[in-house]
């Protein structure tokens, strides 16, 4: 897109004038806590060094310790630019950094933020001055299961399918000068029946500045042809409008411009100007695609047309790097063996994954269902928590046309009595309304692949990997969806006093077939002893899901191995396991209804 900027790090919001703060930072533990109290941010005493955005447990950290510490400290020094800060704020973003964030300022207390993926801002224009300038970072974390933590262990070691944990900063940290009068966000909504794009703008401006004379200009095009061209008023710092995305033909007729698929992803790019009098004031690059999602029955719509979504869990974890990928050409490259491989789309598994890959979900054409990192106990304190983090990812992340699904919550996790707990049932339509709140478009899914409440698809979870007993299992859908107990592995299909209506159903895990190796690791079910016996099971049970007919699609785990768990598609490092043009031909093959 038009907007694009090589490794820039929010790249639907983009401005010029931004400084990338990755690299080599001052670092030191704090376990006892004293940090604060001595007053680190005053006079910093760095026991290392550390590489930002890499959490000190990964090795490109520069340090490697995977035991934890819940105290950690950094501090460098940037340079600002006086003249730029004339006219002009200077923000602070942090793209993730787990858990509680506190920063310091030239000794100045700046703010604080906790919830470990979403990204978060500071302005710290009043603390700044031209020249040199000092950043100190405190960071704390903890095993708490009440913490919203995804795959991230509670305990001091590596078990089942929980990892190393990620403490500190583990995304990208920038900075940016932004004007004083500026644009602070845009929800992007594309309306499919009027064929308009929806546009609620946030507008950072003193209220005396709103008086008519304050303009938005909007300009959208495609493949440099002008789609629109609008200008709307500010009067209050919420500005909604909409902008229309038609084309004209040869002979003057307008038609609906393209839409986005997978196949096809369309994406017209849309240039933000805040304006008074000819002026320009703020300037902002993005893109936007139409495309909607709807259920019809037991299908799903995109754009209006059925789709089988083939997608493949990805837990997003490096060998070297944990959850941060190495650099943006890996996320590049992830998104390509992915279509490679046939998929149409992936699960991004208990994670929020860098908003440069979801870019090239968007460019590429990857369907996305995008999940919130679970806690794993239910008090109010988790549920608070978890509400808050869950609304500001879906906020962030609203905008990308390859998100097509929220996922709040997976099998269960952080609500292990869903099935007779009546406080636990109505978290669980709590999270779904909230999501529902902000985006009404897209399907939710409350608890997916287990006990079921209140959602927009029923998602199963089985990992029995012989097609005789699966197809035992799964080939009566009255039995599997009437909350019957289908498995003696997995409780029925709906939590008491819920039911099916109706919905789509895909089976949203399944496979986790590992192959024999000498490094030990696991995999579900018993592992293949050769390539040729993994293609075969792999093939197979993949048949098996696409020949029920009332499934809409599947989820095959996983795309990666990670540490101790050893079922991907790939390895550790990236490598097919598989020749990708035989997972194509499994994927791509049509297979006879039961």
């Amino acid at each position: 897109m038009k907007c694009y900027i090589k490794d820039y790090p929010r790249p639907q919001f983009v401005r010029n004038n931004w400084e990338n703060l990755n690299g080599i930072w001052d670092f030191s533990f704090d376990d006892s806590n004293i940090g604060e109290s001595e007053k680190w941010y005053c006079d910093f005493q760095a026991e290392r060094t550390i590489r930002v955005p890499f959490a000190y447990e990964t090795a490109a950290s520069g340090i490697g310790d995977e035991t934890c510490h819940e105290n950690v400290w950094y501090h460098r020094t940037i340079c600002v630019d006086g003249a730029k800060l004339k006219g002009n704020r200077y923000i602070l973003h942090f793209e993730g950094s787990d858990y509680v964030t506190k920063l310091w300022v030239n000794g100045q207390f700046a703010g604080s933020h906790t919830g470990g993926y979403t990204r978060f801002s500071f302005d710290i224009t009043d603390l700044v001055h031209d020249g040199q300038n000092d950043l100190t970072v405190k960071v704390e974390d903890s095993l708490d299961p009440q913490q919203p933590r995804g795959k991230q262990r509670w305990q001091d070691h590596n078990y089942a399918c929980w990892y190393v944990q990620t403490t500190g900063i583990w995304k990208p940290v920038w900075s940016e000068y932004v004007p004083q009068c500026s644009l602070s966000a845009v929800k992007m909504t594309p309306d499919m029946d009027a064929f308009v794009l929806k546009l609620e703008f946030e507008v950072d401006a003193p209220a005396s500045a709103m008086d008519g004379d304050l303009l938005i200009e909007t300009v959208v095009t495609y493949q440099d042809a002008l789609v629109s061209r609008n200008f709307t008023a500010v009067t209050a710092q919420r500005v909604i409008t909409s902008v229309d995305m038609t084309l004209m033909g040869d002979k003057g007729h307008y038609y609906n411009g393209p839409v986005w698929t997978p196949a096809e992803p369309n994406l017209y790019d849309v240039q933000l100007r805040l304006v008074r009098n000819g002026q320009i004031l703020d300037e902002v690059g993005s893109y936007a695609a139409m495309r909607d999602i709807r259920i019809d029955g037991q299908n799903i719509l995109l754009s209006g047309m059925r789709i089988y979504q083939k997608l493949i869990l990805a837990q997003g974890y490096w060998k070297d790097t944990h959850l941060t990928a190495p650099d943006e050409e890996a996320l590049i490259k992830d998104v390509e063996m992915i279509r490679e491989m046939g998929y149409n789309g992936l699960r991004i598994h208990q994670k929020t994954e860098d908003e440069r890959f979801l870019y090239w979900c968007d460019v590429k054409g990857l369907l996305v269902w995008c999940e919130a990192p679970s806690a794993f106990m239910f008090s109010d304190r988790a549920t608070d928590a978890f509400l808050g983090q869950w609304l500001d990812i879906v906020r962030q992340y609203y905008n990308h046309p390859s998100i097509i699904t929220w996922t709040p919550v997976n099998e269960s996790w952080g609500v292990d009595k869903v099935k007779t707990c009546v406080p636990q049932q109505h978290f669980t339509e709590a999270v779904y309304h909230a999501t529902k709140m902000m985006d009404p478009y897209r399907p939710v899914i409350v608890n997916d692949g287990w006990v079921h409440t209140i959602s927009d698809i029923i998602t199963l979870h089985e990992y029995e990997s012989n097609t005789v007993r699966f197809l035992e299992r799964f080939a009566d859908q009255n039995k599997v969806l009437n909350n019957a107990v289908y498995s003696e592995k997995r409780d029925s299909s709906f939590a008491d006093g819920y039911g099916y209506r109706g919905q789509p159903v895909i089976i949203s895990e399944f496979g986790g077939i590992a192959i024999c190796n000498d490094e030990g690791g696991w995999g579900y079910g018993e592992l293949a002893k050769d390539k040729d016996t993994l293609i075969a099971r792999v093939d197979a049970i993949v048949s098996a899901v696409k020949s029920l007919p009332y499934v809409c699609g599947y989820c095959y785990t996983q795309h990666t191995d990670v540490q101790q768990e050893v079922n991907g598609v790939l390895d550790i490092d990236r490598n097919y396991k598989i020749d990708p043009k035989v997972i194509k031909n499994i994927n791509d093959k049509i297979v006879e209804l039961l």
